[in-house]
């Protein structure tokens, strides 16, 4: 089945892969792409709708991002910030620099309740541009403002075309995501067919097409992306599939031994365990630069992959839990490299068995619900994310087994004392990191000189955005004490408050 599709341009703005979301929210596919292969892409993909994103650039500036609007010419549009300024600039409106930036919650008043902006439940939008359109262009109508925004909203109802100054796709905005909705179901009349059932329904057809009676190496970890992995190629290809799951020495407190048992409880699969610790220790020796321990651990896990594959006959494919996160982080055509996920950037050239991803274009919400679907139990769909390289990216400076101990423990008394308190169930990801420093202590009326670990949790809906969590000054002052008494070698315990951007949910 050809779903309709729906692309976002992307312009730099820091929430494209929000409007994305949004959009599969209401059950319409989208993706996203640069604003500088857009031309090729729609010429291509030939897409039901545009949507324009916003970002951080002035349409006035030399070298701005633009677009050949001659390209999109018919297709249903939607110019979300600079997109609605770029689109006023570029069909013959007037940009013109803010006497006063507006970044913000603002009040919306609308001259038109038959506008795609009409019928907003709340006046409350959200704003952050230093531009405005100073005039919308010919056959253009102007269907809302603010007090500092002459043009908020504008509309042409004949060619399709339509833009907002505010951003309808965060929460900030309160009824935003009625103007989406409107603008894909009366505007663009599409239809709501990109569902979690027909989702499972095309990517088991489509294993089987391009496995035939080959076996395939499904690389299994214990958390969802892989679970769901498993369970949508057992019921594709059956017993064609053989799980593999490698303990590289860097998980989670007796993390190795569960995920065993659960998986095998839940799935009855092959299963291969390969205690690999030795392995990927003697790789890491020496190493602290982040790209180079997340591209060590990508090699070394294909190696591992490779040599129980040949033991495999007939067995070509590796299969595994790469996401749309994964491969926008790691520097897809759709975005700046922000870091290399193992599993996208980190596999080595010379790998011979051919890659299958049938999660590469879910974010993570999206894969819970196929998770669901497929009948996997509620502890595994809502497992808190965890990276494939393992504490490697959560210790900063080399990784020894004695640093990984340590950052064990932390870890296992932070999250336990969490769901201890019923503080665990608001949190996307939690966890302890320890950094590369030391730092002079006192402990016994004698002088310490140890490492300091740093407590993290944050809420977030699919790894693209997080806010750190506000926890209980007692509960953390109570976790503190726990650590520094019984993990040997940490005399200082910190709380990283930061949001991503500007950081990233993991150190490294």
């Amino acid at each position: 089945m050809k779903h309709q599709l729906v692309l976002v341009i992307d312009f730099g703005g820091q929430y494209t892969q929000l409007i994305v979301r949004r959009v599969r929210e209401q059950g319409v596919y989208s993706e996203m792409v640069p604003w500088t292969k857009a031309c090729e892409a729609v010429t291509s993909r030939k897409p039901d709708a545009v949507i324009l994103s916003g970002g951080p650039r002035s349409v006035l500036e030399d070298g701005a991002p633009d677009l050949d609007y001659s390209v999109i010419e018919g297709i249903p549009t939607l110019g979300i910030c600079y997109g609605h300024q770029l689109m006023a600039h570029r069909l013959g409106g007037k940009v013109q620099k803010s006497t006063e930036r507006e970044y913000g919650r603002r009040t919306l008043t609308r001259a038109d309740t038959h506008a795609l902006v009409g019928r907003l439940t709340s006046d409350q939008v959200w704003m952050s541009h230093g531009d405005q359109v100073l005039s919308a262009p010919p056959g253009f109508t102007v269907t809302a403002e603010t007090d500092t925004c002459p043009i908020a909203a504008f509309e042409n109802v004949a060619t399709r075309q339509y833009g907002v100054q505010f951003h309808p796709e965060v929460s900030h905005t309160p009824d935003g995501r009625s103007i989406l909705q409107r603008f894909l179901f009366e505007v663009a009349k599409l239809r709501a067919d990109w569902t979690p059932d027909n989702f499972i329904e095309e990517s088991v057809q489509r294993i089987r097409n391009e496995v035939g009676d080959k076996q395939v190496l499904c690389a299994v970890s214990g958390g969802v992306d892989s679970s769901v992995v498993a369970a949508l190629m057992s019921k594709a290809i059956e017993d064609q599939v053989v799980c593999v799951f490698v303990d590289h020495g860097l998980l989670r407190k007796n993390e190795a031994e569960q995920v065993v048992e659960t998986f095998t409880k839940v799935f009855h699969p092959r299963l291969i365990a390969i205690n690999a610790r030795d392995q990927f220790y003697a790789k890491l020796k020496g190493v602290t630069d982040p790209e180079t321990k997340r591209k060590t651990i990508g090699e070394q896990f294909v190696v591992c992959f490779e040599q129980h594959a040949d033991e495999i006959k007939g067995c070509d494919f590796l299969a595994q839990g790469t996401l749309y996160p994964d491969v926008i982080e790691s520097g897809s055509p759709t975005a700046a490299k922000i870091k290399t996920h193992h599993n996208v950037g980190g596999l080595p050239d010379w790998m011979k068995l051919k890659v299958i991803e049938p999660l590469r274009w879910l974010f993570k919400d999206e894969v819970r619900e196929v998770g669901r679907k497929l009948g996997l139990p509620e502890d595994v769909v809502d497992r808190e994310p965890f990276p494939g390289p393992g504490l490697a990216v959560r210790i900063l400076g080399e990784i020894t087994p004695e640093r990984v101990r340590i950052t064990q423990d932390a870890d296992w008394i932070f999250r336990t004392e969490l769901r201890k308190h019923g503080l665990h169930l608001h949190i996307w990801q939690s966890y302890a990191a320890l950094l590369d420093v030391r730092s002079v202590g006192v402990m016994g009326d004698e002088r310490t000189y140890e490492q300091p670990i740093v407590l993290r949790a944050v809420q977030s809906e699919d790894a693209m955005t997080a806010q750190a969590v506000n926890l209980p000054f007692e509960f953390l002052e109570h976790v503190c004490n726990r650590i520094v008494n019984e993990v040997d070698g940490v005399n200082r315990v910190l709380y990283d408050l930061t949001s991503k951007p500007p950081a990233t949910i993991e150190w490294e």
